[in-house]
């Protein structure tokens, strides 16, 4: 049944393979959480409340965050209320339950200074990088022109790993993305982007040995390049200029948007290039922006009550 309802998100609903992936753990953790309870997903009109609520317990005992018992939870929903369409259940066990209600949280992002520091770490390393032997010189200029993508046009991590060299024209100024749901959308680069996307474009080939693989972006051995080494690449941008905090490549996708409404741009903009659905998902960067501004206030204005200052009678 699992197999069935997973094979539905990946075909009928064109949902991500990263979301695919999730989706199927999920549903195998809860399948093995049945099975040493005495129940089973082969048959799901055997499955109830109670058991769906002892696994969230078991969730919590193991003391998971509340976003991740959130997305297991969705993920049982989906399946019963797919399961109860094709007429294999009549109740759904999930009905009346709720998510674990969540602490707000804020995406983190870079201040302006701090993402050119990286980027131009990343620049700095690139133009020294005569002095590298192997593929060392096309991982440098490879390694900024991710950066430059992600800081520069928006894109999820998952968008620019699944970029073929066929989607991006850097002359053009423009990359076709597709996004979650399979919705393609044009996204503007930005002139550094453009400069460092060019550069990696003609020394790519180095590490392409099969002269056959279509992906932008490769790793060492030849391959697309996965999240794990995207991650480890930006992560290692940021130690090398002392950020004090660990930023991840979604962080640059945050810094985009924050820095864009930080200069005044609207929101229906910012929430087209992000390809975000709702508008309320974009809205989050207002919160941002929000506390920035009473930062700023609180530092500045002479009216502004200072931490550790008395008031004046």
């Amino acid at each position: 049944m699992a197999e069935m309802y997973i094979g539905h998100l990946a075909v009928e609903k064109g949902y991500s393979d990263a979301t695919v992936e999730a989706y199927a753990r999920d549903l195998h953790q809860f399948e093995s959480y049945l099975q040493q309870h005495g129940g089973t997903l082969d048959a799901p009109q055997d499955v109830t409340r109670h058991m769906v609520q002892g696994f969230l317990a078991d969730l919590h005992r193991l003391r998971m965050n509340k976003t991740s018992m959130g997305r297991k939870l969705s993920a049982l929903r989906g399946l019963f209320r797919y399961l109860a369409k094709k007429k294999f259940i009549t109740v759904i066990p999930t009905d009346g339950l709720r998510n674990p209600k969540t602490d707000t949280r804020h995406p983190r992002a870079l201040n302006v200074d701090q993402t050119f520091a990286v980027l131009d770490e990343r620049k700095q390393q690139t133009a020294e990088s005569t002095r590298h032997r192997g593929h060392a010189r096309e991982q440098l200029t490879r390694d900024l022109a991710l950066a430059e993508l992600l800081y520069g046009s928006g894109l999820r991590i998952s968008e620019a790993l699944d970029l073929d060299i066929a989607d991006i024209d850097p002359a053009s100024g423009v990359v076709r993305v597709m996004g979650k749901g399979s919705k393609e959308r044009m996204v503007p680069l930005s002139d550094t982007a453009k400069t460092a996307l060019q550069a990696w474009l003609r020394q790519r080939e180095a590490l392409d040995a099969s002269g056959r693989e279509p992906a932008l972006f490769l790793g060492a051995r030849g391959g697309r390049l996965n999240r794990r080494q995207a991650a480890r690449i930006i992560e290692d941008l940021c130690k090398r200029v002392g950020l004090p905090q660990a930023v991840s490549p979604h962080g640059l996708r945050h810094s985009f948007a924050t820095h864009l409404l930080e200069a005044g741009a609207d929101m229906r903009s910012v929430q087209e290039l992000l390809g975000h659905a709702r508008l309320t998902t974009t809205q989050r960067y207002t919160h941002l922006n929000l506390a920035r501004l009473v930062e700023v206030y609180d530092k500045a204005h002479p009216k502004a009550a200072r931490s550790g200052e008395k008031k004046k009678p």
